[in-house]
């Protein structure tokens, strides 16, 4: 299973059911989202059905089952429409408990620390510019990405990470945007570190 968290932190969670699909950029810069998202499930005419996306806005986790969705597009107005339609069943996530508004489309109250601490048996990597090459390290068997939007990591998120990631890696000499990020992770992955093509 491949995991990647994204930090979303212009998001607004309690606007979010009038989330515009008219504005992506600005609302929230739910057009990177939506890239993100797209970047991490979609192949060309298929879905990764091996991957689990979590998008943490405001207190709340929106989870992507790779396995589980039906009928996702690869533009970002019709993802950011899956996100929207998430944060619009909001109330139906009582407690830990999660609301489904769609199949492989979850949200549940939650921050951070808490999608953190419920990831099982993963290699906890964060992406960041000043890190290990990813190209020294063997691919993980159960990798969980740990990336940013287009802002920095927060003083509190970067302490959270330096005391729980297991590696901190770079995926190039040059600082890349964070769905681009995802497709070269991916790439990484499926070539089993760049050597099987």
């Amino acid at each position: 299973m491949r995991q990647f968290v994204l930090l979303a932190h212009e998001l607004a969670a309690p606007d979010a059911a009038d989330l515009s699909l008219d504005d992506l950029p600005g609302t929230g810069r739910l057009d990177l989202l939506s890239r993100c998202v797209t970047s991490a499930l979609l192949l060309s005419h298929d879905i990764r059905e091996d991957v689990r996306v979590h998008l943490v806005a405001d207190g709340y986790v929106v989870r992507f089952e790779g396995a589980d969705l039906r009928r996702i597009n690869p533009d970002e107005r019709s993802t950011a429409a899956r996100i929207r339609d998430a944060f619009a069943a909001r109330e139906g996530a009582i407690g830990a408990m999660a609301a489904t508004p769609s199949p492989g489309v979850s949200i549940r109250r939650g921050d951070f620390e808490t999608v953190l601490d419920d990831l099982e048996d993963v290699t906890l990597l964060e992406l960041h510019d000043d890190g290990r090459p990813v190209v020294d390290l063997d691919p993980p068997e159960n990798p969980a990405f740990v990336l940013s939007d287009h802002r920095d990591f927060t003083d509190e998120e970067a302490d959270l990470l330096a005391a729980r990631a297991d590696k901190r890696v770079s995926l190039g000499p040059r600082i890349l945007h964070a769905n681009q990020a995802i497709t070269v992770a991916h790439n990484y992955l499926d070539t089993d570190g760049y050597r099987d093509y």
